[in-house]
């Protein structure tokens, strides 16, 4: 099982999907992009973990699962993001208990918060990056504040959304320049809507061009 390394580039609003966000993240030794689609909870979670400084009065889930994990002794190595399956993410969370090696099932939200917690490596099977990254240069820009106390009253995002209204009626040729256009504009969750229903068409020898 072949594995690149991740590192987390940023998490913007979604234009798409109302009250969720994109976490972006890119591949430690290349530009390669991967957006994963998670809710306005899991965002804010993940952005605690990155803001370190941050101390809550008392432990959300996240901390309170690494204060259980270090009371009983048990590491979290790393994450694999291991499967994607309808354009949802699955992860494994790999632990060691005593040199025992465990790998537990986990939302991939909830890997990258633990891995967060843990200074743990961010890990994708080659196969998924090879299939829903993007290869860009672009640098992702926008940063979106989701440790304020006010984040799930703010204003969602002003982008226009680039979102069809029924995809499946729209040619694999404008597809594919409908993507280019949402990699330029660093609508990744759009493109990964774009990049799924290419993928889907590819698997059913799809004849409208």
């Amino acid at each position: 099982m072949e594995l690149v390394e991740l590192k987390i580039q940023g998490i913007s609003y979604s234009d798409n999907t109302s009250g969720a966000f994109a976490l972006i993240l890119q591949e430690t030794n290349g530009n390669r992009k991967l957006p994963v689609v998670i809710g306005g909870f899991e965002a804010q979670a993940i952005a605690i973990g990155l803001e370190k400084k941050i101390k809550t009065s008392r432990p959300l889930t996240h901390e309170l699962f690494k204060r259980f994990a270090d009371k009983f002794g048990i590491k979290l190595n790393h994450i694999i993001i291991n499967k994607l399956t309808d354009g949802v993410f699955f992860s494994n969370i790999v632990c060691e208990d005593n040199d025992k090696v465990i790998k537990i099932d986990s939302r991939t939200s909830d890997a990258i918060a633990l891995s967060l917690r843990f200074n743990a490596p961010i890990f994708v099977k080659k196969n998924i990056l090879d299939d829903a990254g993007f290869d860009d240069d672009l640098k992702y820009s926008e940063e979106v504040n989701l440790t304020d106390n006010n984040f799930f009253d703010s204003k969602e995002s002003e982008k226009k959304s680039h979102k069809p209204k029924d995809i499946k009626k729209i040619s694999t040729n404008k597809i594919k320049k409908m993507l280019e256009n949402s990699i330029e504009d660093e609508d990744y969750e759009m493109a990964a809507k774009l990049r799924d229903e290419l993928n889907l068409r590819k698997s059913i020898k799809w004849n409208n061009t």
